[in-house]
């Protein structure tokens, strides 16, 4: 897989369709989850593209801190359907670690898992933290590497 990270005055309009097309695909179709996903967040990201042959298989946004949450975090972690046996969301969850790293110079990392990824995000190094709570009627936990 083939990674590119880039802000969103970077992004071509291709590669902004076809993030905002992955993002709809499995948040609001497959998940069946009508929510906002343009939220305007997007213009003070980082995007971090997982490519497959020039197709968008994996994708992350990344954010320094104060952007977002406190400390530096990862959102809208997805992996298409076709490219969830490959490693793609391991590849694409260390790159953005290393992203985070490399742009931004900080090594604390928070983000919103979804529960049931919560083993996946752990075996990266996270570890959950509070209460599991509703996010767009998705049951979520928030979750931190040191």
């Amino acid at each position: 897989m083939d990674i590119q990270t880039k802000s969103f005055q970077d992004l071509t309009n291709q590669e902004l369709y076809q993030i905002l097309q992955l993002r709809a695909e499995v948040f609001v179709v497959e998940q069946n989850c009508v929510y906002q996903d343009m939220d305007g967040k997007d213009f003070k990201a980082l995007h971090v593209m997982g490519l497959n042959k020039n197709e968008l298989v994996a994708y992350t946004r990344i954010f320094k801190g104060g952007d977002y949450m406190d400390h530096a975090s990862i959102g809208r972690v997805v992996v298409g359907k076709s490219g969830r046996q490959g490693g793609y969301g391991k590849e694409i969850m260390l790159a953005s670690i290393k992203a985070i790293k490399d742009n931004f110079r900080e090594t604390t990392i928070h983000l919103s898992a979804q529960s049931y990824l919560q083993k996946f995000y752990n075996d990266l190094g996270f570890t959950a933290v509070g209460e599991t709570y509703l996010e767009d009627d998705i049951p979520h936990v928030l979750m931190v590497k040191e």
